[in-house]
């Protein structure tokens, strides 16, 4: 349970993390919102017979960075977790990611702790050369591994989600490397985006309230999650799910985590928009 939520907030990390640079004309006048953001967690459901009661914590992330030098993530989530029997564990994710703004070059590092003790570092990086995307990880073992050219790194795999909802297409599906766990594994998506809104929803987070946000569009997004390789019984069912309002300028809020047994919600708490850059190409 606790590798499977360790996994996701890795992924959390990237799927915030804003928008990179792309070839398609639909998305040339997308304006990046560089930004720290606080994302409040909670248990928003449980099923059958799930050992979880109670989930708190939070995820706090700094997003800077722009096409010409890339985008930077720094990124940090706490999660303390307790079951009917009493007993708590309290995971603390801490990564730093880089992804250049032509999705070329992904660079990531990540500590994993557990109850204070440290579980897993990870370092390594992926390049795309003419005929792969080549992954080379030196923790927490050294792994060489090729995958497909058409492997999305995680901001180029958001740039896809977000030009799809703007030219109106539904579905998406997408192999993407994201260096999460021990960096050794590539995960199989499918997002559905839903119709554009841009009035309000009831209920807003107040953080999200700002007339940057009020003048953007935003989509309901929802992504699945699918180990390559996995051995299944039967038909294979995602590792979990993620959902979000996605704006078109990289802002994300109302989060929810669906890993089958339960459910966690983050809430949009915080949130500081910085100047963008200057950069053009």
């Amino acid at each position: 349970m606790h590798a499977i939520l360790l996994r996701s907030a890795a992924t959390a990390a990237v799927l915030f993390a804003g928008l990179a640079a792309t070839t398609s004309a639909s998305l040339a006048d997308v304006a990046l919102a560089p930004h720290r953001a606080v994302y409040e967690l909670k248990l928003q459901e449980k099923r059958g017979s799930a050992g979880v009661d109670r989930v708190r914590g939070r995820i706090v992330y700094q997003f800077t960075g722009d096409s010409c030098a890339g985008y930077a993530l720094n990124f940090r989530q706490v999660t303390e977790i307790g079951n009917g029997e009493g007993q708590t564990n309290v995971s603390d994710l801490r990564s730093e990611t880089w992804e250049d703004g032509a999705a070329k070059s992904f660079k990531f590092q990540a500590k994993n702790y557990l109850n204070d003790e440290l579980d897993r570092d990870t370092d390594g990086r992926a390049d795309r050369a003419s005929d792969a995307v080549k992954v080379r990880v030196s923790k927490p073992t050294s792994v060489t591994k090729d995958y497909d050219v058409k492997t999305l790194f995680p901001t180029e795999h958001l740039l896809k989600i977000l030009d799809a909802a703007r030219t109106e297409k539904t579905l998406l599906e997408a192999a993407v490397y994201d260096g999460s766990e021990a960096g050794d594994k590539i995960y199989d998506t499918l997002s559905v985006v839903g119709k554009a809104e841009t009035a309000p929803p009831a209920e807003m987070e107040a953080a999200a309230k700002r007339p940057e946000l009020e003048k953007q569009r935003f989509w309901p997004v929802s992504i699945s999650y699918f180990e390559r390789g996995k051995k299944t019984d039967g038909e294979q069912t995602p590792d979990y799910q993620m959902s979000f309002d996605l704006y078109e300028n990289g802002v994300s809020r109302s989060l929810k985590i669906d890993y089958g047994e339960f459910v966690i919600s983050g809430d949009l708490v915080e949130l500081d928009l910085m100047t963008p850059s200057a950069c053009k190409k």
